[in-house]
């Protein structure tokens, strides 16, 4: 279960310091790394542990190339993280396990689903009627197509995620909710990838939508009619709620909340743990959370924040008389 170096190098480019028979084993972080592995460093300010390291090789940029040219094997390329993920990804294709059956026999598929011939359906998936899975798609275990829903081609769905649930839609009348039906669909596109347990609510009228190369991360609730463009990235436990539409190339940090309704713009950041109020139309990174302190001192913080309205008119009303004043 190993790699020559050069077969890498031919694989994935770079340049290659050292030789191109070296055995590689696995890949490490730089702390843990031997000399049977393989590693990267992506930023100055863990060059402290290249030091250190007993990697056998090191994916460096050409910055650091005088540091490591002492070393048993570097690989020299433009973006060492970017050369990183392609190598897990050379990995994991030379070092496939054969699988099981492609559709589990444990799988519950209703006779109107539409599944490509080369998608992999994993134990316990339910698929219901009118869905599509689109070509290359893996259904890890557990994974609930609902009806009618659609996925698009080489996605990848984790354990327990939930694809066309009702959305949460219910109208007061005399104490009680009246249930919404939800009557769309979801609409997934092509090379997304969802994380365990994440839920993806069905629209109430027209279908939510989840764009080309979305990444979502765990545990993330998406409400129904939600709209997220292309190659945005969503970190664990991040809530969207309904009627939302969020950009192209956005992310979102973890346990952050969208609330419905709001529109961000293309390339909008939000920091992790944030609450969005409002929505925000110019690209940028946006942050909304209080900042950690001990409980006494939130407790004074609090307080005063209750004042700020009052404060406020007091500082208009001061102004206004030092302008009278002055026009006096």
């Amino acid at each position: 279960m190993s790699l020559k170096l050069g077969t890498i190098v031919d694989a994935l480019g770079g340049r290659l310091l050292g030789s191109a028979e070296l055995l590689i084993a696995g890949l490490a972080p730089l702390q843990t790394a031997q000399v049977h592995h393989i590693s990267f460093l992506s930023h100055p300010k863990y060059r402290s542990q290249l030091a250190t390291s007993q990697a056998g090789c090191v994916i460096v940029d050409g910055d650091m190339e005088s540091v490591v040219s002492g070393r048993l094997s570097a690989i020299i390329t433009d973006d060492p993280y970017l050369y990183f993920a392609r190598l897990t990804q050379l990995w994991k294709r030379k070092h496939r396990h054969d699988g099981g059956p492609r559709i589990h026999p444990s799988a519950v598929i209703d006779l109107t689903a539409v599944i490509a011939p080369d998608a992999i359906v994993g134990p316990l998936c339910v698929i219901e009627r009118g869905a599509q899975i689109g070509a290359g798609t893996v259904l890890k275990s557990r994974v609930t197509i609902g009806e009618d829903c659609t996925v698009g081609a080489r996605c990848l769905l984790h354990a327990g995620v939930v694809i066309g649930a009702d959305g949460f839609g219910f109208a007061p009348h005399q104490g009680l909710w009246e249930k919404i039906e939800q009557l769309g669909a979801v609409r997934i596109g092509d090379d997304v990838e969802i994380g365990a347990n994440t839920c993806i609510d069905r629209g109430a009228l027209e279908d939510t939508v989840i764009e080309d190369g979305v990444k979502l991360d765990n545990l993330i609730q998406i409400g129904h009619n939600v709209h997220v463009g292309r190659h945005t990235a969503m970190a664990g436990c991040v809530g969207v709620a309904g009627s939302a539409r969020i950009g192209a190339h956005c992310t979102v940090g973890g346990g952050a909340v969208v609330l419905g309704h709001l529109t961000l713009a293309d390339h909008v950041h939000i920091s992790a743990a944030s609450v969005v109020t409002r929505s925000i139309l110019q690209p940028g990174q946006y942050t909304g959370m209080f900042p950690l302190d001990s409980n006494a001192n939130w407790e004074k913080n609090a307080a005063s924040l209750k004042q700020l309205s009052r404060l406020r008119d007091r500082i208009r009303a001061l102004e206004s008389d030092i302008q009278n004043n002055k026009e006096n």
